[in-house]
């Protein structure tokens, strides 16, 4: 390695923005996966009403499950397969 001011500068900049990109990146992926998680599993029944949580899971699942039958549907249309 040279000793130069200017190259080391570099170095650790360069570090930092890959720490930066690192850091964004995975925080993003694993936030919005929480999200998801919390929003399927319910998370925003009330309290104590075992009903309402399950007829929200219920509810959002089959949401998901009519989203994915209905975008198989329009590709299938569309002949993407």
């Amino acid at each position: 390695m040279s000793s130069d001011p200017r190259e080391a500068a570099r170095a650790a900049e360069s570090k930092a923005a890959l720490e930066r990109v690192k850091r964004d990146s995975e925080s993003l992926l694993s936030s919005s996966m929480g999200r998801a998680a919390g929003h399927f599993s319910g998370a925003d029944a009330p309290e104590g009403d075992r009903i309402e949580l399950w007829g929200r899971r219920i509810g959002r699942s089959l949401s998901l499950i009519g989203v994915v039958v209905l975008s198989w549907w329009l590709g299938h249309q569309l002949k993407f397969w």
